[in-house]
Order: structure tokens, then C-alpha cells, then sequence
């Protein structure tokens, strides 16, 4: 565990490797947590979900570095942040080196949920910016100008309780530049891109020691037309290819809720699209991109038609059946991260997709399951390594 907490996740080519050696994982979504720990009286719940799944083998969590303007907000408005709630994210992050999970940590929102793209754009209007909508997040240089502020305010952060700076946690694996990030104005994925092209390398030259993805769910753009098969039937305005192509993007990330995406057909098409989704970008990353990638998100809804558990078990055994097969192939598909844990009592927080280890025993036999899978085909790549 200490050799875990200490090393750097870095990249080798198109794999993941952790002081040296392959670096395989299971892990989980749990955005909820700044949130939830800002409660003095709900924190218990965070060292909850963290004890649990580290017992699950779970080793990997994503969740926000973020909370713009609104109610116990991070970022009360640019550049100003409420201190007690910074030490909400000190906590977060010191509980999670505390049970040896690593934090993949999401920079903004693309979505009004706390506060995300939309109250940038807001503020930039207060301000007296010339602004349209919420697309010029991308594009105009004040909320430009915002947004690399935040950046640098969270990643040159001491943190109060383990005295390091987040830039040299190691208990940071990665950050992403936003939570799936969208542009109406642009399909083709080329604004982002040029926004990805300027924001990458600013993160980089504050800090070179963490992996960076953009935080994508994967969709293709216009840059290789044949690829856009694969979407479910539309573009969102980015592009998987030349937005992960920026040299200071490290590894890929894709997403998937097929019975969202493609309600109404049957479970046999939606695994069908997923396989296929999965595939083409494994594929990408490890022949065009040459980068690891991350499943950063997937789940099934409880709140879909007929939905029994039995139903979600299946879909998350044939989901991570694939990751594994897929990791097989060289170690390019690093690991999945569910949607998403909770802990007992959290009804408000679970949008469907909630999944709550002490209570779910046939789903969190699924996941330890799969935790033991990727360890035990991570140390056979380290055996034939040496």
C-alpha cells in the first residue's frame, strides 16, 4: 500500500505504469463528495464509501475539484473561494490517500450542476462581457482567463491537513480538464480542440508530475468521417481523435449510458452499441493516439423500464468482461470507473445509477470480482516484464 500511495501514475506509450511496473485498476464515480463533506455531520459518509471500496479492490475514484457560485460553493465567484469548503477538498483528498485509492479530479463542469461551464459564462456577463451563451466558455479570453485561474488555484493548493500540495500528491492520479465537455455552436470538435490545445500545456507548466485527460465521453467529430458510425446517432461538438491528440493529454477517456443514449431499444442493441463503443476506441487509442484509456463512466439506471438488478449485474459482467479482454491486449485499457457509489442513506444524491457496496451484495460481488481480475492480469504483465 505505501509503495501505491507514494509512486506517480505515469504512461509508457499506450499503457499505465505505477513506480515502474503495468498499472491495471477498477474503480469508481463519486462526485458527490465535496459536496457532502462540506457537512461536518455528513463526512463520515466519504471515509465510508472510501473504506468500502478499497475493501472492494477498488482503487481508483473520480469526482469534482469543483463548485462554482451557488450554495456552498468552492469558487464563490472568479477567483474568490470559501476556504472552509477548500478544506472540504483537503479532506477528500487526504481520506483517500488515508485508504490507498488514487483521485482522478474533474477542473469544471460542462453541465449547471454546480455551477459548470454555464456559471462562468455568467460571471464573464456580470462583468460586462460581451457574451452569447454558454459556448463562449471556449472561446472568449475572460472566462478563458477564469478558468486558468481555478486551475492554478486548486493545483498549487497546500492542503491543510496533509501539508502537500495537491501539484505533488501522489494520491492524485490525474486531472481532467472538464466533465464531459460539449459545444453546440460547433460540432465538428474543432473549438474544443482548440481550447483543449491551449489549456493542456497550462496545466502542464504548473504541474508536470500528474497525468491529464480531457474528460471526454468519447464521441467523434468530423475529422475521420467514417468513425462516426460508431456515435449514437449524433455529435456533441467533440472530436475523440483531435481532442486527445494534444501532446499534453496523456490517456483517452470514454463514457457510456447506452439505455439513456439509446432508450427504448432493446438491452441486446444497447450492449451491442457499448461493445462497439468500447472497441473502436480501444482501438483508436492504442493505433492513432497511442495513449492508455480510461472507461471514466458507465452504468444502468434503476429508474430504466423493467429494470431488475438482475438486469444491471449482467450488463456491468458483460462491461467489465470487455474491459478485461481488452486490457489483455497489451494493457492500452487501463481500468473502468463505475456510476457511481454511495453510502447508506444518500437517496437525494442517487440519480439511478446508485450503487451502495454494504447493501448491493450480488452487484459488489461483481465488482471485487473484477477488481481481482485486473490485479491478478496487471501482476501477470509485471511477471512478464521482468
Amino acid at each position: 500500500m505505501a509503495s501505491f500511495c507514494k509512486g506517480f501514475v505515469e504512461t509508457n506509450g499506450s499503457k499505465f505504469e505505477l513506480n515502474g511496473s503495468p498499472f491495471l485498476f477498477n474503480g469508481f464515480n463519486s462526485y458527490w463528495m465535496l459536496s457532502v463533506a462540506s457537512d461536518p455531520n455528513e463526512r463520515y459518509k466519504v471515509s465510508n464509501v472510501f473504506r468500502e471500496a478499497s475493501a472492494s479492490g477498488l482503487v481508483v475514484c473520480r469526482t469534482w475539484a469543483f463548485s462554482d457560485g451557488g450554495y456552498q460553493a468552492l469558487q464563490i465567484s472568479p477567483g474568490v473561494y470559501n476556504e472552509n469548503i477548500f478544506k472540504t477538498l483537503d479532506f477528500v483528498v487526504g481520506e483517500a490517500k488515508k485508504y490507498g485509492v488514487k483521485l482522478i479530479l474533474s477542473l469544471v463542469n460542462n453541465y449547471n450542476d454546480y455551477g459548470g461551464r454555464p456559471q462562468y459564462v455568467q460571471w464573464a456577463r456580470d462583468a460586462g462581457a460581451p457574451v452569447n451563451n454558454d459556448d463562449d466558455f471556449y472561446t472568449n479570453p475572460i472566462i478563458k482567463d477564469y478558468y486558468k485561474n481555478h486551475v492554478k488555484s486548486v493545483l498549487t493548493r497546500i492542503n491543510t491537513i496533509t501539508g502537500i500540495a495537491y501539484k505533488d500528491e501522489a494520491a492524485i492520479m490525474a486531472w481532467e480538464l472538464m466533465n464531459e465537455p460539449r459545444c453546440q455552436v460547433d460540432y465538428s470538435g474543432n473549438t474544443i480542440t482548440t481550447w483543449v490545445r491551449e489549456m493542456a500545456p497550462f496545466v502542464k507548466s504548473i504541474d508536470s508530475s500528474h497525468l491529464l485527460g480531457v474528460g471526454m465521453e468519447g464521441f467523434y467529430g468530423d475529422s475521420i468521417a467514417e468513425r462516426k458510425q460508431y456515435n449514437p446517432g449524433y455529435q456533441v461538438g467533440t472530436d475523440f481523435i483531435t481532442n486527445n491528440q494534444i501532446n499534453e493529454i496523456d490517456f483517452t477517456t470514454i463514457h457510456a449510458y447506452p439505455d439513456s443514449w439509446l432508450a427504448g431499444q432493446s438491452n441486446d442493441a444497447q450492449m451491442e452499441f457499448m461493445q462497439r463503443w468500447m472497441t473502436s476506441h480501444w482501438d483508436d487509442s492504442a493505433t492513432i493516439l497511442k495513449k492508455p484509456i480510461v472507461f471514466g463512466e458507465f452504468g444502468k439506471s434503476r429508474k430504466d423500464p423493467g429494470y431488475r438488478i438482475t438486469a444491471r449485474d449482467s450488463f456491468m459482467n458483460s462491461v467489465y468482461s470487455s474491459i478485461y479482454n481488452l486490457a489483455q491486449k497489451g494493457g492500452t485499457f487501463g481500468g473502468g470507473l463505475v456510476w457511481q457509489l454511495l453510502d447508506e442513506g444518500m437517496d437525494s444524491y442517487d440519480d439511478g445509477y446508485g450503487i451502495v457496496l454494504s447493501k448491493d451484495a450480488s452487484t459488489r460481488s461483481i465488482i471485487s470480482q473484477q477488481s481481482d481480475k485486473m490485479t491478478a492480469l496487471e501482476h501477470s504483465l509485471n511477471l512478464s516484464q521482468e
